[in-house]
Order: C-alpha cells, then sequence, then structure tokens
C-alpha cells in the first residue's frame, strides 16, 4: 500500500533522473517514488517545474498548509481520469432535489452513525457514569430519527447540527482534563486548544478524502450535504463528516488521555488563539497513519 509523506522541513524537492530528493542545508533524503501517494507540506519547501512534471506523471498530489496547519491548496495530476458523464451525472443529481437529498440524508447517517459509536466505546468502558453515555446516545438516536422527514437541506442540517451539539456536549466528560475544555465548537481561529486539535485533525481527513476523490471520476467541487456554490470543494467535506468522529475525535480523546499531548509542549498561543506547534502536528499525523 503506497503511503504518505509529511514534509515540516524547509528545503527543496528535486527530481534526479526517475528518482525525487528531498534537500536540506544538513542532508538529502531520496524519496520511494513508487511507494508514495501523496505528498503534505507544512515547511518552506521550493519545488522546480521537472519535479511538478514527475509527481504529476506518477499521480501523486501534493498538499499544502500554511504555518498555523491550515490548508492551502493542492497540486494534483492533470485530470486522468476524465469522463464527463459522471461528471454531468453528478451535477444532476445536484440540481434534483430528491436526488440530492437522499445522498445528504445518507451523508448525515452515517455521520451520526459514526457519532453514536464512538459514544458506544465510552460508555462499554466506563464503569461509573453510564448513565450519562447511555441517554446522550438516546437523544442522538432521537434526532436521527427526523432525518426521514427532512425535505430540504437545511432542515436535514438543523437535525445534523443538532445531533453534533449533543454529541459535543459528551467531550468534556470524556476528557475530564482542566487544560483541554471542550466549551464550543470554534474553527477559524480556534479559541482553545481542544478547538486547535480539533481542527488540524478535520483538516487532515478533508485533505486524505480529497486526495481519494481525486482517484476517481468524481468532480469535488459537487457536494450534496455542503452547497456547491463559490466553495473550492464542497464533496470532500460530505464524505469526511461520516469518518471525523472515528478517525479523529477518538484519537483526539486517546491522546489527551494518555497525556501525550500537552498544553506546555505541543500547543503554541498567537493573538489569542491556538494552533498546534510543528511536533504536535506530527503526533497527530503519526498516529492518524497507525
Amino acid at each position: 500500500m503506497k503511503k504518505t509523506l509529511y514534509i515540516f522541513q524547509n528545503g527543496q524537492l528535486k527530481r534526479k533522473d526517475n528518482s525525487l530528493y528531498f534537500e536540506t542545508e544538513e542532508r538529502r533524503k531520496y524519496i520511494p517514488i513508487e511507494d508514495t501517494s501523496d505528498i503534505y507540506i507544512f515547511g518552506e519547501v521550493d519545488v522546480s517545474k521537472k519535479f511538478l512534471e514527475f509527481v504529476s506523471q506518477k499521480e501523486i498530489c501534493i498538499h499544502y498548509f500554511n504555518h498555523y496547519g491550515y490548508y492551502v491548496g493542492t497540486f494534483y495530476p492533470r485530470e486522468h481520469l476524465n469522463a464527463g458523464y459522471v461528471v454531468l451525472k453528478q451535477a444532476e443529481h445536484y440540481l434534483e432535489k430528491e436526488k440530492r437529498l437522499t445522498l445528504a440524508k445518507t451523508f448525515v447517517k452515517g455521520s451520526i452513525g459514526q457519532m453514536i459509536q464512538v459514544l458506544k466505546y465510552y460508555r462499554n468502558r466506563r464503569d461509573e457514569g453510564k448513565d450519562f453515555f447511555i441517554n446522550i446516545i438516546e437523544e442522538i438516536q432521537n434526532e436521527a430519527i427526523h432525518i426521514e422527514n427532512t425535505n430540504s437541506i437545511e432542515e436535514l442540517m438543523a437535525v445534523e447540527g443538532h445531533a453534533r451539539e449533543k454529541y459535543y456536549s459528551s467531550f468534556d466528560y470524556i476528557i475530564a482534563d482542566p487544560d483541554f475544555p471542550f466549551e464550543k465548537r470554534s474553527q477559524r481561529p480556534p479559541l482553545n486548544r481542544l478547538n486547535a486539535i480539533i481542527s488540524f485533525g478535520n483538516t487532515i481527513v478533508y485533505t486524505t478524502v480529497l486526495s481519494e476523490i481525486y482517484k476517481t471520476y468524481l468532480d469535488p467541487r459537487i457536494g450534496y450535504l455542503h452547497a456547491t456554490n463559490f466553495r473550492r470543494f464542497s464533496l470532500n467535506l460530505d464524505v469526511a463528516e461520516i469518518f471525523k468522529p472515528i478517525m479523529i475525535d477518538r484519537l483526539i480523546f486517546t491522546l489527551i488521555n494518555k497525556k501525550m499531548i500537552t498544553k506546555k509542549t505541543l500547543i503554541n498561543i498567537w493573538m489569542g488563539f491556538f494552533f498546534l506547534k510543528k511536533e504536535g502536528k506530527n503526533l497527530l499525523l503519526n498516529w492518524t497513519n497507525e
């Protein structure tokens, strides 16, 4: 299985004959081109035209992130999987209300289902407080019942929002660490440590899904739960909703509860908002790949 390469250092990515290497002032590291699926760049990295031509030929996506860990953009191979018919059918399913609603409901069902799985996991591992999880699960399940009765994306988003609000209310109970209170979801910018970790983790899921979509005939600009308007991508946001609870939330709970992420070593504060240091991003990425 091909792997993802993460680059945090500053340097240059270059091509030499039929291989790639990453060069810093201290060393040169060769990249196993046939075993690499995509490259995530967090440092200041220069690339050449020869390098871009080669990774395009090898169908490798390169994702760029800024200093704070926010996704900036992707260099991806020239659309090698072209299928006008698929794009037309994808657009048709967006424009026809019933078809779009059916797909959007599927994403919400998947998302809520994964939230419930996370809560059941912690319910089964707590000797005390099981009633708390039982009640939250029941409340979310009651919200999910309304999915089939929704007649618009707005109604569906409201159901998903209510379920997620109840799900978030369990975070302080699962973590129980005064250094990482949940308080409320804040994204741009994250206003506390826990939100900084969640935001970075979600960014990784969005980008991972985007990479996978590029390997299909689907167009990531046409989503169904998230509106297709002037947003760059929306289909990856739809699909990521299913994976965020089980991939990122579970991981965050584990890393904090085992004291692997601490407020002093892995979190920075700048102008009142919080973001992960390089070590924090590296830790989360390494565990995401486990």
